[in-house]
C-alpha cells in the first residue's frame, strides 16, 4: 500500500472543526499518540528522504505499532508497512539492532474522521502546533503528486485559513540547528 498525504498548519482549530462538520466529517474524540521516529544509521537530513526507509514506533491506548515508510516522489507519498507489536522496548531493540537510530520523539493529540476515501486527522503536535492531515491509501499506480493536488483541492474547499506544509512531523518538531 501507498500512503499519500497533504498536510496543513492550522491557525484556528475551531474554525477547521466547524468547516469539517459542515463538510459532513464527524471527528472522533482526541487520542494520545507517542511516537519515536527512527532513521537509518548514517543518514543525514541533508540527504533528503527519497531512497531511504524510515521507521516509526507508536503507542496509542497501550497498543504499540511499528511502521516502515519508504518515500517515493516526496516525503508525503510513501510505501508503508505496519503491524502491532507486543513489546515497545523489545521492538526498539530490534530496530536499533537493524541499524536504525532514534531521531525524534513526536507526541500529539489526534482526532480522526473520514470523508469517503480520505482519512482526516487534526493533530495538536507538542512543540510544532496544530495540523490538518489528509491521507488516502492506494494500491494502484495513480500519480502521487496528482493525488496530493486532489487532497489540496478538498482542503481548500473547506474555506478556512490553512498553510500547506511539505515536511513530516519528524522534521517539524526537530529543533533548527544553530
Amino acid at each position: 500500500m501507498r500512503e499519500i498525504e497533504a498536510k496543513y498548519r492550522v491557525h484556528d482549530p475551531e474554525a477547521v472543526l466547524t468547516a469539517l462538520r459542515e463538510a459532513g466529517v464527524t471527528m472522533g474524540e482526541p487520542v494520545h499518540q507517542d511516537d519515536t521516529a527512527y532513521a537509518p544509521s548514517g543518514w543525514d537530513p541533508g540527504q533528503g528522504k527519497r531512497g531511504f526507509t524510515f521507521a516509526r514506533l507508536r503507542t496509542e491506548d497501550g497498543v504499540h505499532i511499528v511502521t516502515a515508510k519508504t518515500p517515493l516522489a516526496n516525503a508525503m507519498e510513501c510505501v508503508e508497512h505496519e503491524t502491532a507489536v507486543a513489546d515497545r522496548d523489545g521492538m526498539h531493540g530490534v530496530l536499533t539492532a537493524l541499524g536504525y537510530v532514534p531521531s525524534v520523539r513526536i507526541v500529539k493529540s489526534r482526532r480522526t474522521g473520514r470523508s469517503g476515501p480520505i482519512a482526516v486527522c487534526l493533530d495538536d503536535v507538542r512543540g510544532a502546533g496544530v495540523f490538518l492531515e489528509l491521507e488516502v491509501l492506494v494500491d494502484d499506480d495513480r500519480d502521487g503528486r496528482a493525488a496530493q493536488e486532489e487532497l489540496d483541492a478538498w482542503a481548500r474547499g473547506l474555506g478556512t485559513d490553512l498553510e500547506r506544509v511539505t515536511e513530516t512531523y519528524d522534521v517539524l518538531v526537530r529543533p533548527v540547528p544553530a
